[in-house]
């Protein structure tokens, strides 16, 4: 301020010696000018020094009643999201984050093995004791923040289209401990897609609204590393291929009382990724989806020479899917899934392949389906009850302990107090059910709250 006061009056003082000398003036005139403009000059600054003193003497206007002060922290950054020079909308480059913290405090009545007594999983629940894991007393108290998450999103504009990427955890680590659990690892760019995501086989949008963890063991659920390709996504259509990592989960039944040895050594072998299509078509009145794979199963035994005696499968099934909206926020989700040596896709039990009545290797038949209604009281609550089963036909090579049948039902009530906050109690029950006809149910009830951000 200073010096604009000061910058207006030499300017001026040039301007009227200008204006002197264009006159003719004589030098003493001019310089009784000039004297006369410091003067002025000094004034001014002095009245500005006064002003300046004033101001900061006075006390700075103290926040609204009740409003906190602000304080603002360091910045935070993500530079290699920065949009691509010359790409459209690049003002739209941003990264979000987002996860829950989550309680779940469980009373199980019968038994559970202890690796999984977070959540319920019919193949899990002992039926030979002793011998199965977690046989003893009945009723154990569970207390877990193992489903708590956290996750990081990206959208960064380039010259082809926008870069999204997801990478997410939770806490639920399948050694039965606390520890990161890789939920989504994901890039996608236009059609194509790379990293860990919902396989193509599997419809996230049947997951009814349960607080149990691992949910209905007939869904068939797996997050699965793949490369995926959408070939179509408009008008309510979507048309998606994807070859994803493969996976088979072997039982030696039989041959492991002929040869302990095969018990021991026998492992899977893919040589070639589980191949999958999808079609989904959706309205206002929900969604249908059919999703189809191909894929190969093998074995092989590492600790022989030439990892003899090996060989390989072919598997194959179906998964048809939907979610029909009824009246006010009320829905239905369902799915029903078979095939031969699709067990590693479903959500809990079951083998892709087994030694069949000549001990040779065959694929198992699989049969999975949920239904569930998911109901709204109000904005504040809600349910969700419904049954799910996965089944298998078991092969005649297969022992008498081996998993036929895992059922599992549920019922809740959800409270929502406020935004972000869910809080509620669930009723869950599952049976096992082996090839010899053996079996044995678990029930508890699960009381959770989580907040999520």
């Amino acid at each position: 301020m200073k010096r604009s006061l000061c910058a207006l009056a030499v300017l001026g003082t040039i301007q009227a010696g200008q204006g002197a000398w264009a006159a003719d003036q004589s030098y003493d005139e001019l310089k009784a000018q000039l004297q006369q403009a410091m003067k002025t000059i000094e004034d001014m600054q002095r009245r500005v020094e006064t002003l300046e003193r004033q101001q900061a003497a006075q006390p700075s206007a103290p926040p609204a009643q009740g409003a906190p002060a602000v304080v603002l922290g360091a910045p935070v950054v993500a530079p290699r999201s920065a949009a691509e020079e010359g790409a459209p909308d690049s003002d739209k480059a941003h990264v979000e984050f987002y996860g829950q913290v989550m309680l779940d405090a469980i009373y199980d009545a019968k038994r559970m093995n202890p690796q999984w007594s977070a959540t319920l999983r019919p193949s899990q629940i002992p039926v030979n004791c002793p011998g199965d894991p977690g046989c003893g007393k009945d009723g154990a108290t569970t207390l877990s923040v193992r489903q708590s998450s956290l996750g990081f999103k990206a959208f960064i504009p380039t010259s082809m289209g926008e870069i999204k990427t997801d990478v997410s955890f939770d806490l639920f680590g399948t050694d039965g401990g606390t520890n990161v659990h890789w939920l989504n690892v994901w890039g996608e760019l236009g059609k194509f897609g790379v990293g860990q995501y919902y396989s193509n086989f599997m419809d996230i949008d049947v997951f009814p609204n349960t607080i149990d963890y691992w949910g209905p063991s007939g869904m068939l659920f797996l997050r699965n590393p793949q490369v995926r390709y959408t070939a179509l996504d408009r008008d309510g259509m979507k048309i998606a291929l994807s070859l994803e990592a493969p996976n088979s989960v072997l039982d030696t039944g039989k041959l492991s009382e002929v040869d302990p040895a095969f018990g021991f050594g026998v492992q899977s072998w893919n040589r070639l990724p589980d191949a999958i299509g999808s079609f989904r078509l959706e309205g206002d009145w929900g969604h249908v989806r059919v999703a189809g794979i191909v894929r190969q199963v093998g074995y092989q035994f590492p600790n022989t020479p030439q990892g003899n005696p090996s060989g390989h499968e072919t598997g194959y099934g179906v998964n048809l899917t939907g979610a029909y909206k009824l009246f006010g926020k009320d829905s239905i989700t369902a799915q029903a899934a078979y095939g031969h040596a699709i067990a590693s896709y479903a959500n809990d039990g079951g083998v892709d392949l087994a030694p069949g009545a000549n001990l040779r290797a065959e694929t198992v038949p699989s049969t999975a389906w949920l239904l569930y209604y998911n109901h709204a009281w109000s904005d504040k609550w809600s349910s969700a009850i419904g049954y799910s089963e996965h089944r298998q036909s078991n092969t005649a090579g297969q022992l008498g302990s081996a998993f036929q049948k895992g059922s599992y039902a549920s019922a809740n009530l959800l409270y929502y107090p406020v935004k972000n906050i869910t809080t509620g109690l669930e009723y869950i029950w599952g049976r096992r059910e082996n090839k010899d006809g053996s079996s044995e149910p678990d029930y508890r009830l699960q009381f959770s709250t989580k907040v999520a951000f």
